[in-house]
């Protein structure tokens, strides 16, 4: 699933005169692998959106801290995939390795490539909301440490389309499906999706499995049970999407539809379609594209509906935690105690959660409250707040979750299922074949 967070500046310009003081390049102060020292703590980074709150930390503490400097590497997403699976497979990774938990997680435990930082990690964890820091955990071990915003997946919708339909968000499935035919009848797209992305539609069957069968129902496929696809509450979820689907919920053109260029969210945010259900990270580009809608409080935003007889907490969230710290276990204990203390200090102290909060974003900190009340969209980030801190469970994105050979099947698979293509058991006999 692609983590639109490189578009959080473009919607916050001006903003704030703090985002000014930290918006170096990063490519100006980066050290590749190739000149980085022979020693001293290195880490690789995502360059793009968050880099200029961690660009700063990292400033932070090598001004504090000389002689254990940590030289960073920014890369893109792609390029940064493929370059740390060759630096694990060569034995030879940075001292932090940034990652997503889940499936990868997962695996650099298995092989011993990343440090168990549970009696090491109290200054930071402790500050952590409980949901998220789970995602660092491996049977009940601490090899991660959340070191950025929280992004929820959120069901946002236009009040203006809803209001002169008569319509109210809605509260359970149900609700979603009966108006549709009100909000065609409207002249209006009930739910933008952007199809033609593929991701945007696990957030459909996370949202809808969970409601239904609860977050043990994934859990058995991430730990590769034989037919765990087959779970009744999946394919339950997978006849909900049909239906959606059968009612035209998504209108005509879904498949063409682009999230990399906003076009789902462009759509409710110029009011041709009434709901959009997207992670917290496209909430600046509602602000870009509808400056006038959000100052008049036009943009809603609620948790995606509850299901009838579901035996799935309706406060459980889906989407990504935050992204991770892990210590490789490969660098030398001088470089690893580094890298631990600069978790500890750096990564959500108090300066670091304002610069989160300049561009609009929720770190997944505790008693943030007091802050998020003195800005200016503390509505919208309260709500994200709140509905991350009181969520029971957090499940990371099932594409990140499973390991990535599973990864491109789902999202294939699921979309023939969109598409009408594929039936519900014959998706979940083709992933059944990747476990």
């Amino acid at each position: 699933m692609r983590r639109r967070f490189g578009q959080v500046l473009a919607g916050v310009g001006g903003v704030s005169l703090l985002l000014v003081a930290c918006a170096e390049s990063p490519q100006e102060v980066a050290t590749g692998p190739e000149t980085a020292p022979a020693h001293g703590p290195t880490a690789w980074a995502l360059s793009g959106g968050s880099d200029v709150v961690l660009e700063k930390t990292f400033e932070q503490w090598d001004s504090g801290h000389p002689g254990d400097e940590i030289a960073v590497t920014w890369m893109e997403n792609d390029e940064y995939k493929a370059r740390i699976q060759e630096a694990l497979g060569a034995g030879e990774p940075p001292t932090l390795i940034f990652g997503w938990a889940g499936g990868d997680l997962d695996r650099m435990v298995a092989d011993g490539a990343v440090v168990d930082l549970s009696d090491a990690v109290g200054p930071v964890q402790e500050r952590v909301l409980p949901a998220v820091a789970a995602n660092g955990e491996v049977d009940g071990r601490t090899y991660a440490v959340p070191n950025n915003q929280t992004q929820p997946v959120v069901l946002y919708y236009n009040a203006e389309v809803l209001d002169a339909a008569g319509l109210e968000p809605p509260e359970t499935f149900d609700d979603l499906l009966d108006a549709v035919p009100v909000l065609q009848d409207a002249g209006v797209i009930p739910i933008a999706l952007a199809g033609g992305s593929r991701w945007p539609e696990l957030m459909y069957i996370q949202y809808l499995t969970d409601r239904i069968g609860g977050p043990e129902v994934f859990q058995r496929v991430v730990d590769g049970e034989p037919d765990a696809w087959s779970d009744p509450a999946i394919l339950k979820a997978l006849e909900k999407i049909g239906e959606l689907v059968d009612a035209g919920a998504f209108g005509e053109y879904f498949t063409e539809t682009v999230a990399d260029e906003s076009g789902d969210v462009g759509l409710v945010a110029n009011g041709t379609a009434a709901f959009v259900l997207q992670g917290a990270w496209v909430y600046p580009d509602f602000v870009t594209a509808a400056p006038a809608l959000v100052a008049n409080d036009g943009l809603g935003f609620a948790p995606f509906p509850a299901v009838e007889d579901g035996a799935g907490d309706p406060d459980n969230v889906v989407g990504n935690p935050a992204n991770f710290w892990s210590v490789s276990a490969a660098a030398t204990p001088e470089e690893q105690q580094a890298a631990i203390d600069f978790l500890n200090e750096q990564v959500y102290s108090d300066v670091a959660v304002e610069r989160f909060l300049v561009v609009r974003t929720v770190p997944p900190v505790r008693n943030l409250g007091k802050h998020l009340a003195q800005r200016d969209d503390a509505e919208y980030l309260e709500y994200v707040y709140d509905m991350v801190a009181s969520a029971p469970h957090f499940q990371l994105s099932w594409d990140q979750a499973i390991p990535s050979d599973q990864a491109g099947p789902l999202l294939d698979n699921l979309h023939r299922v969109f598409t009408g293509e594929l039936t519900p058991r014959g998706f979940a006999k083709a992933m059944n074949a990747t476990l």
